[in-house]
């Protein structure tokens, strides 16, 4: 029998047991629909998860390399705000209650994973997930769920666990993950994607057929629980390039921004933006006052325009 932290009130679902929901709501309170359910009626705040389910909301949940089950706040629209059942959470000390994970199973059932508490040290961040149904990406609350009575399951569920420190690999150029997969991956690419992925790979067999050494990187910036992934590094030249399926303004605009926040991880890259075809001159204009190199395939070879 587990005695609650959080009060005088009794808990007598043991680590493991598989119950009815209802039945818990019927004992120990807290809403009967959503994942976090505050009690009125007992000091708990009681949590539901179902990475299966909770994948088609944006809700990617699961244990970390720290420990820590990483999960999502409530909100299937638009960014997560601190309020309501995530403020619960995040209070919960305050109020003296505990936290109490229960995992789905089937048909209304649930196993109790165990009392958790929130770490002093970065109780939880934000990172990006797409809205309900493949909607638009927001940013959503990941609480660091630290186990009291809980049992710590040998590996992982998450693809990364947030460090302290950012981190930068080299990794191979055939590793086509696009940051957006990354946040969905049950996304299919889109057809620009798929453009950029082949645009990538063409010039990068151009680049070593001139003995350039080329990969990209996965970058995983501090507290950050998505990495990202540049689209190719020319490690001979020192220069960086950011792939866009599409010379629109909004593509070219988009990949101007990338290659400002990839450079910050780097040793001061040259930056440059390979496109399947010559951008308006306006565009070409702006690349040129930033410094930017931009490539694109034509005659069978390739046009370079701006920085040397």
């Amino acid at each position: 029998m587990e005695a609650s932290a959080a009060g005088p009130t009794v808990w007598d679902i043991a680590v493991g047991d598989v119950v009815k929901r209802v039945d818990v709501h019927e004992r120990y309170g807290g809403r009967r629909q959503g994942g976090i359910g505050p009690s009125r009626v007992s000091p708990n705040v009681l949590l539901f998860t179902d990475p299966a389910k909770g994948h088609k909301h944006g809700y990617f949940d699961g244990w970390g390399e720290d420990g820590c089950y990483h999960y999502a706040g409530e909100g299937q629209l638009g960014d997560q705000k601190m309020t309501q059942g995530n403020l619960a959470i995040r209070n919960h000390r305050l109020n003296r209650r505990a936290l109490r994970l229960f995992r789905g199973v089937s048909s209304g059932r649930c196993e109790y994973l165990g009392e958790f508490a929130l770490p002093d040290e970065r109780p939880w961040y934000r990172t990006d997930a797409p809205e309900t149904n493949g909607g638009p990406i927001r940013s959503v609350i990941m609480f660091r769920l630290q186990p009291v009575t809980a049992e710590v399951p040998s590996g992982t569920q998450l693809p990364h666990t947030p460090s302290d420190e950012p981190v930068v690999e080299l990794i191979d150029i055939e590793a086509q993950h696009t940051e957006r997969v990354l946040v969905d991956p049950a996304r299919a690419p889109y057809a620009a994607e798929r453009t950029e992925g082949k645009l990538v790979r063409a010039y990068a067999d151009h680049l070593r057929l001139q003995r350039h050494i080329v990969n990209r990187h996965r970058i995983a910036p501090a507290g950050v629980a998505k990495p990202l992934l540049t689209d190719l590094y020319d490690v001979t030249v020192n220069r960086l390039y950011e792939a866009k399926g599409s010379v629109s303004r909004e593509a070219i605009r988009m990949a101007i921004g990338q290659l400002f926040d990839y450079a910050r991880f780097l040793p001061r890259p040259d930056l440059a933006l390979l496109v399947p075809s010559e951008p308006e001159p306006d565009l070409l204009d702006l690349c040129k006052q930033l410094q930017i190199l931009v490539v694109w395939p034509e005659g069978g070879g390739y046009v370079a325009f701006g920085a040397a």
